[in-house]
């Protein structure tokens, strides 16, 4: 079976068991959990995908959000701005846990524009996901607040934020260099599999 179709079966089979539709005791029989573990505060606070789908940030990926996947090969992946990407293949087995150890690493080719203009993010839910022209650079709350914002280079930049069970929001900003701007939104939920979830969220 293929990591594509087992990602796909994956969506589905969790969003039936998160939301009471299947048998919880015919699920657990089936699907494997996977557990990340992280000893610094930088991999905790990293974003964790699966198969392409965005999860959470690391240290929340327990209890009611842990992850539960088919059994068979995943790809994990997880991304912090100025690390290198950590990825790894997993293979879950049914009703067994996967441990995944993560240590990220710096990467060498972070760079600082020498002239910066300052983005301020007021979101909510603040674990929520940050892209930055399509790169993911961190969560909401790494970015709000008095003491707290994005230096980033002058011109027009792309911002996502996601989080799965919620709209994805879009904006574009266009920035003078030393300009100082803030961009408010509160996230719309939406169903989990809009977001192409894989775990359950807490309400």
């Amino acid at each position: 079976m293929s990591i594509k179709r087992n990602s796909m079966l994956a969506a589905v089979v969790l969003a039936q068991f998160c939301f009471g539709v299947a048998s919880a005791g015919a699920q657990n029989e089936i699907m494997g959990e996977v557990r990340f573990n992280g000893a610094r505060a930088i991999e905790r606070n990293s974003g964790v995908w699966v198969d392409g789908q965005y999860l959470g940030y690391l240290k929340e990926l327990k209890g009611k959000k842990k992850v539960l996947l088919l059994p068979g090969s995943h790809q994990v992946a997880v991304r912090q701005s100025g690390y290198d990407d950590f990825s790894e293949e997993i293979v879950v087995e049914p009703g067994q846990i996967q441990m995944v150890e993560v240590t990220m690493k710096e990467t060498p080719r972070a760079v600082v524009p020498d002239i910066t203009a300052t983005l301020k993010l007021k979101v909510q839910p603040t674990r929520a996901a940050v892209f930055l022209d399509d790169r993911f650079v961190g969560h909401a709350g790494e970015f709000g607040g008095a003491f707290r914002s994005m230096l980033i280079s002058p011109g027009k930049h792309r911002i996502k934020i996601e989080l799965p069970g919620y709209r994805t929001f879009e904006t574009e900003v266009n920035l003078l260099a030393g300009q100082k701007t803030e961009v408010k939104t509160e996230l719309v939920k939406g169903s989990i599999q809009q977001a192409g979830a894989l775990i359950k969220q807490s309400s």
